[in-house]
């Protein structure tokens, strides 16, 4: 009985180590904006601009503020984007990204500023 017991003990405490980091990690739509520490995250619409800015090319519209995020989608030379608002260079990245969406197909993401012909959002995220 006693080592049913102990049993028990020693794998409610592993299942715990198992769950505690997923417990406890905020998610991404918590992370503030500065960071961008992540793919999936997705900010407020806060940038009043209109909606004549566009791709310089065919660009892709990331998950998140990294090149090693996946794409959402793609915008084409001459869609209207709506610009939510932009995420300055992390430390490891040399580019500012803005959140957009694409007006013509609903695709939203992040695109790197140096690709879009007024180079983003003038608007922090928050």
């Amino acid at each position: 009985m006693r080592r049913r017991i102990v049993a028990l003990l020693l794998s409610s405490t592993a299942l715990w180590a198992l769950a505690a980091p997923q417990a406890f990690a905020a998610p991404a739509s918590a992370l503030p904006a500065t960071t961008v520490a992540g793919c999936g995250w997705a900010p407020d619409d806060i940038d009043g601009g209109g909606w004549y800015a566009t791709a310089d090319g065919v660009v892709n519209m990331r998950s998140g503020a990294s090149t090693g995020c996946p794409a959402n989608g793609v915008a084409y030379r001459g869609q209207a984007l709506d610009y939510h608002c932009y995420a300055p260079p992390l430390a490891d990245d040399d580019y500012s990204w803005t959140y957009a969406r694409n007006v013509s197909t609903g695709v939203e993401g992040w695109i790197r500023n140096d690709l879009l012909t007024d180079f983003g959002s003038k608007v922090k995220c928050r």
